[in-house]
């Protein structure tokens, strides 16, 4: 990491490990890529991905994939209408809506409608779901938990978070994820519009342009929710207690490597670089510089503070030339190709379907990248199932493919 207003190397920041965290079943911690791992890996230039189509019926703008976490083995899939459809490997057999929310869900903007999805990590199998979606009554960013339990899931909802967006359609974010510390985190854009005119990469002030932490296993005051008291600003007079980090245009996918814990998070750029960030598990308070800087060059020098530091991205490709728009996707922590593809984290483009694999071979000092074929044009989200085997989903076309790998040697 450096100061990107200038040359200045800056020290690493690092914060104090999380306090009072909600019981939840994890893996071991371990290091992103141990040693043993790192020296058997074929080189990341030999990988290869592949998709192969699976589910025959065509979904509704897929936005989002995920496991069920019920013991099922189902996937849930999320539609931009309003609509979340359940996926049984098994069968290969998409059912019928398990929740149903299209009356309430602004969808006219083309980044508008049902955003994220994530099932309560808790293992209880308790079908208690948590998403997010612009409201249909004034285009708010709103995150919500369902019982899907209940007789009537959408009647079951509970708004937890909201976020005014009415200024423009575009750069919603809206991406969930709970971390290993039981914490839910979510991505929301810049607001929209183009060159970040809100100004609201880096003002605290608003949950614009972040990446939040909030605890929703309880309730505090007079919210639906509590915020973690190591939260970096949770103390702070004038910023928003839900930040963890900051300086980001619209957060196109967040996710959790399971096994090293950290926090990758796609950036879609204005018009240069798409980017790819890594939070090291314990770290935060980490701004990355929009829109000061894009990617790794400065796009307004008059918004840059020469105090700030500005976290370098792990990965860039530049905009137009390689693709339009970063679509994040997941490190791979799968069995079956655990021997060639452990720790690779996987990054799309919606327009040109490349593929890229980034991984670090030294403790995540350093990261490299290469790429490693083409998806299915328009590729929105990447899942992983129970058993850690990736899946993504595209867009108009509506179709959901299993990612698998091959090395060329």
């Amino acid at each position: 990491m450096r100061r990107r207003t200038g040359t200045v190397l800056l020290s690493l920041l690092l914060s104090t490990v999380t306090m009072g965290a909600p019981a939840m079943a994890t893996p071991v911690a371990k290091t992103d890529d141990s040693a043993a791992a790192r020296s058997e890996r074929p080189a990341l230039t030999d990988l290869n991905v592949t998709a192969t189509r699976v589910a025959s019926e065509r979904l509704q703008r897929p936005t989002d994939i995920t496991s069920a976490s019920d013991g099922t083995g189902r996937m849930l899939v999320a539609e931009k209408p309003g609509t979340i459809r359940a996926y049984d490997p098994a069968t290969d057999a998409l059912g019928q809506p398990v929740l149903d929310i299209t009356n309430r869900v602004e969808n006219a903007g083309n980044e508008q409608g049902l955003l994220g999805i994530a099932p309560s990590p808790d293992g209880s199998g308790n079908n208690t779901l948590y998403a997010a979606y612009t409201r249909a009554t004034d285009a708010a960013v709103t995150l919500s938990r369902f019982s899907l339990a209940a007789e009537d899931p959408a009647a079951s909802e509970e708004v937890l978070l909201t976020q005014p967006h009415a200024e423009h359609t575009n750069h919603n974010g809206g991406d969930i994820a709970f971390g290993p510390d039981g914490f839910l985190y979510m991505g929301i854009g810049d607001g929209g519009g183009a060159g970040d005119p809100l100004r609201s990469g880096q003002d605290l002030g608003t949950l614009l342009g972040k990446v939040l932490r909030i605890d929703v296993s309880g309730k505090c005051g007079e919210l639906p929710y509590c915020v973690p008291p190591d939260n970096p600003y949770a103390h702070t007079p004038g910023a928003r207690d839900e930040i963890w980090s900051y300086g980001l245009r619209n957060p196109w996918r967040i996710s959790f490597d399971p096994e090293g814990r950290s926090l990758w998070i796609a950036d879609v750029g204005q018009g240069s670089l798409e980017e790819v960030n890594r939070i090291p598990q314990g770290v935060r308070d980490q701004n990355f510089g929009w829109s000061c800087m894009e990617g790794t060059e400065q796009f307004a020098p008059d918004r840059c503070d020469p105090t700030a530091d500005y976290v370098d991205p792990v990965f860039t490709y530049q905009t137009s030339v390689e693709g339009c728009a970063v679509i994040g996707g997941r490190v791979y922590r799968g069995e079956q190709y655990s021997d060639i593809a452990d720790g690779t984290y996987l990054a799309a483009d919606y327009c040109s379907a490349n593929v890229w694999g980034i991984r670090s071979d030294d403790g995540g000092h350093t990261y490299q990248s290469a790429k490693l074929g083409k998806l299915p044009i328009q590729v929105t989200a990447f899942g992983a199932d129970s058993s850690g085997e990736l899946y993504v989903v595209n867009d108009l076309p509506g179709m959901m493919y299993r990612l698998s790998f091959s090395t060329d040697s």
